[in-house]
C-alpha cells in the first residue's frame, strides 16, 4: 500500500506542477491530495511539501484548519464564472444540461464559500 500512495503522491505533485502553469488545471487540490498520500507512504516528501515556501502555508493551513485564503475563494469565482460562461456560449447547451453544470459548479462554489479564511 506505501508505494501505491507513494507513486500516486508523485502523480498528484506531477499534476499540481502542471496546472502551475495552465490555467485551467488547479494546483492546490493536487496538492493537498498529494499531501495527504505522502504522510501514508514518506515522511521526507510530506515534509518537503508542508516546508515549501510557496505552497506549505497553503497546506499547513488547511490541514490545521480546512482554511482557504480569500484570494483563492475569488480565484474559484472567477474561474468557474468563466468557464460556465465558455460552456454557454461554446457549446450551446440545452436547459437540463445546463442546469446540470451551473449545479454542480454552484455546488464547488458553495463548498469553497464555506471555509474558513
Amino acid at each position: 500500500m506505501r508505494a501505491i500512495y507513494l507513486a500516486l503522491g508523485l502523480f498528484f505533485v506531477a499534476l499540481g506542477f502542471v496546472g502551475a502553469f495552465l490555467p485551467v488545471l488547479p494546483t492546490t487540490p493536487f496538492l493537498i491530495l498529494a499531501a495527504a498520500c505522502f504522510a501514508r507512504s514518506s515522511r521526507r516528501l510530506e515534509n518537503w511539501l508542508l516546508e515549501h515556501p510557496r505552497f506549505g502555508p497553503l497546506l499547513r493551513d488547511w490541514r490545521l484548519r480546512g482554511a482557504i485564503p480569500k484570494k483563492a475563494k475569488l480565484a474559484a469565482l472567477v474561474g468557474t464564472s468563466l468557464g460556465f460562461l465558455v460552456f454557454w456560449l461554446g457549446s450551446n447547451p440545452g436547459p437540463m444540461l445546463m442546469t446540470a453544470v451551473a449545479a454542480l459548479m454552484l455546488t464547488g462554489l458553495a463548498f469553497v464559500f464555506t471555509r474558513p479564511s
